[in-house]
């Protein structure tokens, strides 16, 4: 895990390498329902960058396929802002899993799960989410880790994947560049650096 560098009065936070982040979504694993559902929450939230009050609210509405892709469509971010999040197939197939499993075929995406194993009222709330992720973190041994690290590591990890520049930011709901800039912290390498071949060298 990378930690950002400090600057004075901001904190921006931790990033997982695809190694850390693959170990943390995996690790609920599917054979209850919670693990079913605690594994959606984690995808969710590494495959798509959502902010965890969006996670909390997310609807069946929401999941929708747009030019032979499957999306989370109209979502209302921060801000009121309106985006739609392309959902990566092995993240969609998570959600399904946990959907199937807990019969839920309208409202909220994500409920509360008792401790007999069922699920219990209409959804869920962003301190859940908080909680998820620091239970599965301290499995792992991912010391200090909270939802919006995984928000910026979805951020970096589509950047390293070779992810256009632009599609971040629309990705994520930013509307400053900015913005999108310090979640990219993790990004600069000096083995291999951007500026080791750019065609002045002797």
């Amino acid at each position: 895990m990378s930690k950002g560098a400090k600057k004075l009065g901001v904190r921006l936070g931790n990033w997982l390498t695809a190694d850390e982040a693959r170990r943390l979504w995996q690790s609920p694993g599917t054979k209850t329902l919670k693990g079913k559902r605690d594994t959606a929450i984690l995808a969710t939230l590494l495959g798509c960058g959502l902010r965890r009050r969006e996670l909390a609210e997310l609807t069946l509405d929401h999941l929708q396929r747009r030019e032979d892709h499957w999306a989370i469509v109209d979502l209302v971010g921060k801000g009121g802002h309106i985006r739609t999040v392309p959902l990566p197939d092995w993240d969609k197939q998570t959600l399904d899993d946990w959907l199937l499993a807990a019969g839920i075929v309208d409202g909220r995406v994500f409920r509360c799960v008792c401790r007999a194993g069922k699920t219990w009222g209409e959804g869920m709330t962003e301190r859940v989410v908080w909680h998820v992720v620091n239970e599965y973190a301290a499995k792992i041994n991912l010391a200090r880790l909270a939802p919006h690290d995984l928000r910026r590591s979805c951020a970096c990890l589509c950047r390293l994947a070779g992810g256009e520049s632009e599609q971040v930011p629309l990705l994520l709901g930013h509307v400053s560049v900015q913005s999108t800039e310090k979640y990219l912290g993790c990004q600069q390498r000096l083995r291999a650096a951007v500026n080791d071949r750019i065609g002045i060298e002797p």
